[in-house]
């Protein structure tokens, strides 16, 4: 549609918020492969070990995931790995060299882990008092079995909403992320657009956020249907 134009340079509000678009969702759908790859194993290993050492370490670590300042974290990361290792470039886009998008991505999905973590741990728990995983076991099924084939798998629901919804969370860390980086997507757009005033552009980019969040609850309700055979019954009805 027909956001306006742009009161600095007269563009087309939409023209620009597509520019900056692909960046952002870039570096978004990276944040969360993060925060899965890493808040769900750790989510599982801490219900199976649950009351030890081990779990209240890594609940411990998911607090602090949660509880730390993105742009604190961001420049850590910068300090570390891009001005004392090396390893890792400090700032920029690069196109299509992945490695500028590593310690954005890590920077943005910390501030997911720890919410998928604890959430996949509650969750595992709670399915764990139910019969049908004791009957797993009499039937002499593998520990790891029982837990990802048959507890995880009904424990999924509450996770998933997270992760789906949590794309929210991500793209409210997106402003500060990505201006420590100078990473050239919509978060930064909207801070460069409200400190120069430029109110259509900053209105388009709020609006691309919230239906952001509302495709993120759509495709959450259909991952239901893959996954839980009890909601696909419920919606044939």
């Amino acid at each position: 549609g027909d956001l306006g134009r742009s009161l600095r340079d007269r563009r087309p509000v939409t023209a620009v918020i597509a520019e900056r678009l692909p960046a952002t969702a870039r570096l978004a759908v990276a944040a969360t492969l993060v925060s899965i790859a890493v808040g769900v194993p750790v989510g599982v290993v801490a219900a199976v070990r649950r009351r030890s050492l081990l779990d209240h370490a890594l609940m411990a670590g998911a607090v602090l995931g949660i509880s730390t300042p993105v742009f604190w974290l961001g420049m850590m990361l910068s300090l570390v790995f891009a001005v004392w290792l090396g390893w890792l470039p400090v700032s920029g886009y690069g196109g299509g060299d992945w490695l500028h998008l590593v310690l954005p991505a890590l920077t943005l999905g910390a501030l997911h882990t720890g919410v998928v973590a604890r959430m996949t741990r509650a969750s595992l728990l709670e399915v764990s008092r139910q019969e049908f995983l004791q009957t797993a076991r009499a039937k002499g099924l593998p520990e790891l079995t029982v837990v990802m084939k048959h507890a995880f798998r009904n424990a999924a629901i509450p996770v998933v909403t997270v992760i789906g919804l949590g794309l929210a969370n991500l793209l409210v860390g997106a402003p500060l992320t990505e201006t420590v980086f100078a990473w050239p997507g919509l978060g930064r757009l909207l801070v460069v657009s409200v400190d120069q005033r430029d109110v259509p552009v900053a209105m388009g980019v709020v609006l691309v956020f919230a239906l952001v969040y509302v495709l993120g609850s759509l495709i959450v309700d259909l991952v239901y249907l893959a996954v839980d055979p009890r909601t696909r019954h419920a919606a044939a009805r």
